[in-house]
């Protein structure tokens, strides 16, 4: 796996260049598909059984398994078998289920209409209280029926946690084969993957705007590193930075109207902030160092780094309004990739101990230590669900290049495993698409 691992390239790759192509294609045209594999047992898990639609044997995708594989991955439910039995019609006895022991189920079914369409019809029982706290019915497009699994394991997460699910949320990831770098939209397990932008030369750190519209990334199609903004939806993009020297790491402001991107258009790397149609960018950051991997802080006042001024890369904060940094890392000599928990509470980085590269998660809002959360040595580019429930980032894992989501505590991952032979540097939509 090639990484950005080395500091001193500010997350840059050499290349040349030459005619990439961004318009969005179509899920058949698109490669790189994901097998979930589910790992780890989580401190407390809630056991939910989860009958098998009716009919959804004659739709083209299995409604029961996508949202049994959506709970399951979040590590705060437990699946449980609930048979074929059952539809959103049927009066259960809750007694039985709650003694299986099940403290919810879920029944539904599918059918499909005269123009083509499918109705999805679904009930959520809460078994301890013995009641329904949950009904609802949706006609969709055989294109959306993996969304609306999606989504109703989203309404089944909010109504059992007080949460608000990540399942019909989208992700972005770059792939690497046969020569071409490729960078994806997908869903948030992997699968329904849309190609946003292919090329024979490197695409780098993707970044999503706050509203979810538009990707920021960085590409190296005219033989330099420039960052560019794309629309999602119609593959429309536009020059954000492209200054002499490097443009790199580019941050969305949570207000959509500016990004922070690192230049060494003045000599060396530092942090500017310049528009969304790009403009004259305004410094940041005043030093000698190596400044680079911005991220912002959801109210959009504080700016989280990277610099090696303390002599190695550790993650610094400073106000976006300008003045003196603060050391925040302290995990070893050799710490990068910061990525903040939307509520601004937790953070997630990346350290080098003992010759290898693991994920770590700090509480920002206590004064407790960070803890690392996985066992492997190649891990890289954190980033947040957008419930901060869950974290998605890069690795290799049994000899292949994967991506991984974990909670934050570690107990429950899940690897999507892909056939793309390199897969990198992930990050997290927002809510809604």
């Amino acid at each position: 796996m090639t990484t950005r691992r080395h500091f001193v390239r500010q997350g840059l790759l050499l290349g040349a260049v030459a005619g990439p192509t961004g318009a969005l294609l179509s899920p058949a045209q698109a490669q790189g598909q994901f097998r979930v594999e589910i790992s780890g047992v989580g401190a407390t898990q809630v056991p939910v059984a989860i009958a098998r639609f009716r009919d959804e044997d004659k739709a083209p995708v299995a409604l029961s398994e996508i949202i049994r594989a959506d709970l399951e991955r979040s590590g705060f439910f437990r699946a449980l078998d609930g048979g074929s039995g059952l539809d959103e019609r049927s009066q259960p006895s809750l007694a039985e289920w709650r003694a299986r022991p099940s403290d919810a189920l879920l029944t539904g079914s599918v059918t499909r209409l005269a123009d083509g369409r499918f109705d999805i019809r679904y009930k959520l029982w809460d078994t301890v209280k013995g009641q329904e706290v949950a009904v609802q019915g949706t006609a969709v497009p055989a294109a959306d029926l993996r969304l609306a699994a999606h989504r109703i394991a989203d309404a089944v997460y909010e109504r059992l946690t007080g949460d608000k699910g990540v399942f019909s949320t989208r992700i972005a990831y770059v792939t690497k084969g046969g020569g071409r770098f490729t960078l994806r939209v997908a869903d948030a397990d992997g699968e329904g993957g849309q190609v946003a932008l292919n090329s024979p030369e490197p695409i780098i750190s993707p970044a999503w705007s706050g509203d979810g519209k538009e990707l920021a990334y960085v590409s190296f199609e005219t033989q330099k590193a420039v960052v560019w903004a794309q629309e999602v939806a119609s593959g429309r993009r536009r020059q954000i930075a492209n200054f002499r020297g490097t443009n790199s790491a580019p941050a969305w402001a949570p207000d959509g109207q500016s990004l922070a991107v690192t230049l060494s258009r003045d000599g060396g790397s530092q942090i500017f902030l310049v528009g969304r149609d790009g403009g004259t960018p305004r410094r940041l950051t005043q030093s000698a160092s190596i400044d680079t991997e911005p991220v912002f802080t959801p109210d959009g006042r504080t700016l989280y780094f990277v610099s090696d001024r303390g002599g190695g890369p550790q993650v610094y904060r400073m106000p976006v309004s300008g003045g003196g940094a603060d050391r925040v890392t302290f995990t070893g000599g050799y710490n990068i990739s910061p990525a903040l928990s939307p509520d601004g509470r937790m953070m997630a980085y990346v350290s080098r101990q003992g010759g290898g590269y693991k994920l770590y998660v700090q509480d920002l809002s206590s004064a407790s230590a960070a803890v690392a959360i996985t066992e492997t040595l190649d891990d890289e580019s954190p980033s947040f669900a957008p419930n901060g429930k869950l974290l998605i980032y890069a690795t290799r894992a049994a000899g292949r290049d994967v991506l991984m989501t974990t909670t934050l505590d570690g107990r429950i991952k899940a690897r999507l495993a892909s056939s793309a032979s390199d897969v990198r540097e992930p990050t997290w939509g927002p809510f809604g698409r």
